[in-house]
């Protein structure tokens, strides 16, 4: 017997992927609501509504792979009865809609990465021009990502982002200081500025390198005290960002600048317009001109010809650089790209072994840097309490991918979404605990 009929057009959607699929997730509701819609964000089974939305990750492997379960779960739920209705967008379905059509016909429709107004009017809704920036945040009330570009011009050979989201397009200085405007109305008091490449920002608009102009804006914003940088690249970075990172404090001591690799034959096959000893330089360039500064990066592993001399080139530079935060990932075959062309030659047993070393040395890295901050107060946001803990973050680290500071919430009250002093009493390779520095003071 079906029961959905109670349900009442309520959509549900689901985002997987990264926190651009997030931020897209989040405009597709903001723009339901408007046309007066009844929308959700992941809610629970008995809660879900009977239209589902699915916004697709197509990065690598295990992402397409939990995307296409996504989408059969939910073609399976429909096929039951329990869902009226399932569409499906992102990444995955700009990439591979004719396939996905194909091998599970049971979806009403599929959408690509630019058919926001086509979603809309098939979930009988209108797209409003009007709703510059506003979207039905789904993080925490007091950070929000801000997508300042879409698209990428790279050529790197592993890389299938420019055929899922097309080439550079920056979004105006105006327009993103009015959506933070908006966001810190709403409480929201860091911002994460995400986009394929923010070191390109601009360079279509004002035909230069513009990030540090838009940040001196975005730092203007009442009610944003920290700003946060995403997904910079290594070439052709823009010096001027550190500058503006070193003078002004609302721009927060850190970047994620995903690097990839180093030895040189493996940067010249991905195509990334870099060396080792230019990447050496850049990085040491940073920590000079911003001292104390935390970097992020991520690197690959098992790339197509990574023989065990470029890997242990890469292990003997991760241990001489000592980044406060890196992630490793092994090599993922995508076809239509460059690297497609290569043979994919390293077993997946040996990357999988490398990129464990990998981590290994970046846990003791982790561990000992954390070590030394034990004593030491940081000002920490308060994101969310979690059983027995208020979890919250030093502006030297980021949501879901960084060290958390876990404070006794049997001890202590806080109150998220606030700012507090926090003196760190123990760390571990990727928490840190703390207390209110002035409870702590003897």
């Amino acid at each position: 017997m079906r029961t959905k009929s109670l349900k009442k057009n309520k959509i549900n959607v689901i985002t997987l992927g990264c926190s651009k699929n997030v931020y897209d997730s989040e405009v597709l509701m903001g723009q339901l609501k408007a046309s007066g819609k009844d929308v959700t964000h992941e809610a629970p089974a008995e809660e879900e509504g009977n239209i589902i939305v699915i916004n697709t990750c197509g990065f690598i492997d295990n992402a397409k792979e939990e995307s296409v379960n996504m989408i059969l779960n939910y073609a399976d739920k429909k096929e039951q009865g329990i869902v009226d209705k399932v569409f499906v967008t992102g990444c995955l379905s700009e990439r591979y809609k004719p396939d996905l059509m194909k091998e599970i016909p049971n979806i009403d429709q599929y959408f690509g990465t630019t058919e926001l107004p086509l979603l809309l009017k098939a979930l009988g809704a209108d797209y409003k021009h009007e709703l510059l920036g506003e979207r039905l945040t789904t993080t925490p009330k007091n950070y929000a990502y801000l997508k300042i570009a879409e698209g990428c011009d790279r050529p790197c050979s592993f890389c299938a982002i420019p055929l899922m989201r097309g080439k550079h397009v920056s979004q105006p200085i105006e327009k993103l200081v009015k959506e933070a405007e908006g966001l810190a109305k709403n409480g929201v008091k860091e911002l994460i500025l995400i986009a394929q490449d923010l070191t390109y920002y601009g360079l279509d608009l004002y035909k230069k390198r513009n990030l540090a102009e838009l940040l001196e804006s975005l730092a203007k914003v009442e009610g944003i005290e920290w700003i946060r940088l995403h997904y910079a690249f290594p070439s052709g970075f823009p010096m001027d960002v550190l500058e503006l990172m070193k003078r002004e404090p609302k721009i927060c001591n850190y970047i994620d600048i995903p690097l990839q690799h180093i030895s040189d034959n493996v940067l010249k096959s991905m195509r990334r317009g870099t060396t080792y000893e230019k990447t050496t330089k850049l990085l040491r360039d940073f920590r000079e001109m911003v001292p104390g500064m935390a970097i992020r990066t991520t690197l690959i592993v098992g790339y197509p010809g990574e023989t065990e001399e470029d890997f242990q080139i890469l292990k003997n530079w991760v241990e001489e650089m000592r980044f406060e935060r890196l992630g490793c990932f092994t090599y993922s075959h995508e076809e239509n790209t460059h690297a497609y062309l290569l043979e994919d030659d390293v077993p997946a047993d040996v990357k999988q072994q490398r990129a464990n070393e990998i981590m290994e040395l970046q846990s003791q890295i982790s561990w000992e840097l954390n070590q030394e901050k034990i004593g030491q107060v940081y000002r920490c946001i308060i994101d969310r309490k979690e059983g027995n803990y208020f979890i919250g973050r030093t502006e030297f680290d980021s949501p879901d991918v960084d060290n958390e500071v876990l404070i006794d919430a049997t001890v202590t009250y806080l109150k998220t979404g606030e700012f507090v002093d926090i003196k760190i009493t123990d760390a571990t390779e990727f928490d840190l605990y703390g207390a209110p520095a002035n409870a702590t003071a003897e």
